[in-house]
């Protein structure tokens, strides 16, 4: 196969220093000098073991992960499970080029992005072996060169894109009926499944949910349909998030200023006023989510989460004050990506269907690769402009 073209993620520090100083608060460093990111024709990757295929990016999405590592903000405690150059992009619906095992050349295949040990060739690891294939702990070695994710490994490319390779286990052939849209949110779908799992919630329990992003009304949409939660609340921004939330199973949306006020209304929960800190409830929710990863998202959690109860960290965190964890003695659970053992991806292919979600695909706002400035800045200011999902289109010429 001769070159192709893909944006490619490049070694910077001068960037990356330059994106943890203004801390995301400046957008326009993230599309323009103060991105570590080119676009480039390069040799189409390869892995020449069993049960590997070529693929042909139809979209892949931009995810807040995405954005976070591009602007500088991500933590460096990722930089040891990534291998630069590489090609962005995890949330990938493709074609097959190649014919792999029982899927034959032209099946449109979605990825499940993480590099466990099944991808990499090598024994399970205890969490492999248990199915939970998203705590593997090879995920720097083997076939292929470090990276947790495909779209974060040097060897395999990724959807930004024309071309990236995956083994058998990653694959899931999508469903006829599906738009390519629809498709694009199985994966997102398959994190929030996972979530809904690790959020616990008993039946009749009050949830939270800090945001209302693709995360978080996806998140709502697995709650409301695989848990028994009673109400679940959630926190949006802007008008149209509203109405999708409403849509995805919320039973109240309040905007960020209401969250305390309603908590505390709805529970009984007093609300106490720190001299030079902000506000916050003794009682409140069982189960919050930050669907978001910011610092005032994670705080609203903690601040509106009763005592003994479970804060789910769905977004990539960001710092916070944890004296709320310690004094109430709350539950801090990660959640991330999806757990092969678990059929995350099933469910998520079966909630793909639901009206909701084909409705949310219709959003869906695709660029050619060239344009990927405007793309990027359009994923920065996606909830003012009404959008849920931005997305590469590797085909498309303008």
């Amino acid at each position: 196969m001769t070159a192709v073209l893909a944006l490619e993620m490049v070694r910077s520090v001068p960037k990356t220093l330059l994106g943890r100083a203004t801390g995301g608060r400046v957008p326009a460093l993230a599309t323009g000098a103060g991105v570590p990111l080119r676009l480039a024709t390069i040799d189409p990757p390869q892995v020449a073991r069993p049960g590997w295929a070529r693929l042909r990016t139809r979209l892949s999405g931009i995810c807040g992960s995405d954005l976070g590592m591009l602007s500088g903000t991500t933590s460096l405690y990722f930089s040891a499970v990534v291998s630069l150059p590489f090609v962005p992009g995890h949330e990938v619906v493709a074609d097959l080029v190649d014919d792999c095992e029982d899927l034959p050349v032209g099946t449109r295949v979605v990825v499940d992005p993480v590099l466990h040990c099944a991808a990499r060739g090598v024994d399970p690891c205890p969490a492999c072996a248990e199915g939970r294939t998203n705590r593997c702990s090879r995920i720097t070695v083997g076939d292929v060169s470090a990276g947790l994710q495909t779209g974060f490994c040097h060897d395999t490319g990724g959807g930004w894109g024309e071309v990236l390779v995956a083994h058998r286990s990653q694959l899931h052939p999508v469903p006829e009926g599906f738009s390519d849209e629809q498709a694009l949110l199985v994966e997102p779908l398959a994190c929030a499944v996972h979530t809904a799992t690790r959020a616990g919630v008993r039946p009749g329990d009050r949830v939270l949910v800090s945001g209302a992003g693709a995360v978080g009304l996806l998140a709502t949409l697995a709650l409301r349909e695989l848990t028994e939660a009673g109400e679940i609340v959630v926190v949006a921004k802007h008008a149209h998030q509203r109405e999708l939330a409403r849509d995805f199973g919320a039973t109240e949306v309040v905007g960020p200023d209401e969250v305390l006020r309603r908590v505390r209304r709805a529970t009984g929960a007093f609300q106490l006023e720190p001299e030079l800190g902000s506000p916050y409830l003794l009682g409140g929710v069982d189960v919050a989510l930050d669907a978001v990863g910011s610092s005032g998202s994670l705080e609203t959690c903690l601040h509106a989460t009763r005592a003994g109860g479970r804060v789910v960290l769905s977004g990539m965190p960001a710092k916070a004050d944890l004296s709320a964890a310690w004094f109430r003695e709350l539950e801090l659970v990660g959640t991330y990506a999806s757990a092969r053992g678990t059929e995350d991806f099933p469910r998520a292919i079966e909630l793909a269907a639901h009206d909701g979600v084909a409705r949310l695909a219709k959003t869906v706002s695709p660029y050619p690769l060239h344009r990927w400035r405007e793309a990027l800045d359009h994923a920065h200011s996606a909830g003012r402009l009404g959008t849920v999902k931005v997305a590469f289109d590797p085909r498309r010429t303008r």
